[in-house]
């Protein structure tokens, strides 16, 4: 009995032991919530390690809300093409992160591409049914380097034809804003904006010529960064303009941005103006995410672009008043105005002829697949006039659009007097203008209304009071600036109007190379000012919210 005794106290001293284990262990563990319409590149991967989430789970929680909203429910004409395999690829991306774990931070997130920017198992368009059936040979650099780091292109995302004019195209229709429906989303990565706000992808691609990047990013108010040009390799794009094109990132976060720009920056081979992208990068765009990054700065506000809306200009100074109260200081710029008369010109003189010449360029290196495969704008403007009324397939004609391509059929040449003088000595002018303002009043960046108004009415009002004052510019757009000075500019969300709310960016624009700052202003401004919301029109759909436990490991480290 004595030795009985003994065995029943013994196993209830395990049991007991046992117990106080799942305590201890319990009030170890911490509850986490996962909301997929906020969830940061850092959360996605948090709850992964956790066992909580996949990357198949993922693509598909994406994939449901793509279907709600693109397919059903207001038809944002944000996606052209999606990835038949991304599930699949998603599966063998969880098994690799079993076996061998994950590549790096990207690992498993699915991302949408502008549909400029080449894949090489997707048609790239451009938007035009010209290019309807266009799939090239190999993926562009960014799509290669984003493939390598782990993540599954899930799809391409419409855009203004061409990466040109209004939020439309002939394969992906009219889109639309997911904060209100009857405003448009600007473009040209229009598709990619409302894809990044609506919830469809962890973050997205898009393409900056003249502010279109920046555009939908603050109409739909998301955080959008057009690089240093030559930062970012740009072989395997449609060209618009070689000599300002640009390719970055838009995502829900500063801080995803900044990821995603450690993978997008580097040397091309195929694009020479990245030729010293490899000493001029910086080795890692996240350590300068710091809370107290603006204590210090110094900013000039280029108030040339505001006076436009009084919302927009609101919801500016409440920034401004942000800034200063984290310590940085604002001071009022003006820019000359024959500067900014000549920047204001500088764009189309540019643009016109460089995309002329640099788009027959490329139409001329793709397969040739019959009678519809174009070589030159004129065969663009042929093919584009076939769609005269809608279609069962759900292509729409793009008349604006076309009346350019007719204007660019016969733009000048390469070597004529006026392209070379905006291109040299033009650009030259307002680079230098520029520079000597930052260093005359010691600045660290401008910062400036991305747009100087809300995003227009798809299809504007006949009647009715004007909403807004006349531009005080004579000519350009203040995010042309950046392209014709080669400058990064970062736009982060900064507030919204009243009636509609529209959402409002703040442009912070610093000298070339210098993201790695701008990222740090912009990601303590966020963290000040935390203004992005889901869309009106996008809710969050059952499923996307739920909570996990983690656990603490030995000595304070976290476990699985």
């Amino acid at each position: 009995m004595k030795s009985l005794r003994f065995s029943v106290g013994s196993r209830l001293g395990y049991i007991w032991a046992g117990l106080a284990l799942v305590a201890a262990l319990r009030l170890g563990a911490e509850t986490q919530t996962f909301d997929l319409t906020s969830a940061s590149i850092v959360e996605v991967n948090a709850a992964m390690s956790a066992g909580a989430l996949t990357s198949e789970k993922l693509t598909r929680l994406f994939l449901d809300r793509i279907n709600a909203y693109e397919k059903g429910g207001p038809k944002l004409h944000a996606i052209i093409t999606l990835n038949p395999k991304a599930l699949d690829e998603a599966r063998a991306l969880d098994d690799e992160r079993r076996v061998q774990g994950p590549r790096g931070p990207l690992h498993g997130m699915p991302v949408l591409l502008k549909d400029n920017i080449e894949t090489h198992d997707m048609p790239t368009t451009a938007g035009s049914y010209a290019l309807r059936n266009s799939i090239p040979a190999q993926d562009s650099e960014q799509a290669r380097r984003l493939r390598a780091a782990g993540c599954i292109i899930l799809g391409k995302t419409n855009m203004s034809e061409f990466a040109s004019g209004a939020a439309v195209s002939t394969l992906g229709g009219q889109m639309l804003n997911p904060h209100a429906l009857d405003h448009t989303p600007r473009g040209s990565s229009g598709g990619s904006g409302i894809s990044v706000a609506a919830g469809f992808a962890m973050f997205a691609l898009g393409t900056d010529t003249g502010g279109s990047i920046r555009r939908p990013s603050t109409a739909t108010g998301i955080v959008g960064l057009k690089p240093t040009y030559g930062l970012n390799g740009r072989g395997g794009i449609i060209p618009l303009a070689l000599s300002l094109d640009t390719v970055g990132p838009m995502a829900r976060h500063v801080a995803d941005v900044a990821v995603v720009l450690n993978v997008m920056a580097g040397p091309d081979a195929r694009d020479p103006a990245t030729r010293d992208a490899a000493t001029r990068r910086s080795p890692d765009y996240t350590a300068g995410l710091k809370a107290d990054a603006l204590k210090g700065a110094r900013f000039g506000l280029l108030r040339d672009w505001m006076g436009v809306d009084a919302g927009v200009d609101a919801v500016v100074e409440t920034a401004v008043a942000v800034l200063r109260n984290q310590g940085a200081e604002v001071v009022k710029v003006a820019v000359p105005r024959y500067v900014i008369g000549v920047a204001g010109g500088l764009y189309s003189a540019i643009h016109d002829v460089e995309f002329h010449h640099q788009i027959e360029d490329y139409l001329g290196a793709l397969p040739r697949r019959g009678k519809d495969t174009p070589g030159t704008v004129a065969d663009l403007v042929r093919l584009t006039e076939k769609i005269t009324a809608p279609t069962p397939d759900g292509w729409v004609p793009n008349p604006d659009r076309l009346r350019s391509l007719k204007r660019q059929i016969q733009p000048g040449t390469l070597h004529d007097t006026p392209y070379l003088d905006a291109l040299n000595e033009g650009r030259k002018i307002v680079r230098d203008n520029l520079s000597w303002i930052m260093s005359r009043d010691n600045l660290d960046a401008f910062i400036v209304p991305t747009s100087s108004s809300p995003p227009d009415l798809i299809v504007p009002r006949v009647a009715g009071p004007a909403t807004t004052k006349p531009a005080p510019l004579l000519t350009g757009s203040v995010d042309q600036l950046s392209n014709i000075t080669g400058w990064p500019d970062l736009v982060v969300p900064a507030g919204f109007t009243s009636d509609p709310a529209l959402p409002v960016g703040l442009s912070f624009i610093g000298p070339a190379f210098s993201e790695a700052r701008l990222l740090g202003y912009g990601y303590a401004f966020e963290r000040a000012l935390p203004v992005r919301r889901l869309p009106l029109y996008t809710p969050a759909l059952p499923g996307e919210r739920f909570q996990y436990e983690t656990h603490a490991a030995p000595g304070g480290a976290p476990g699985r």
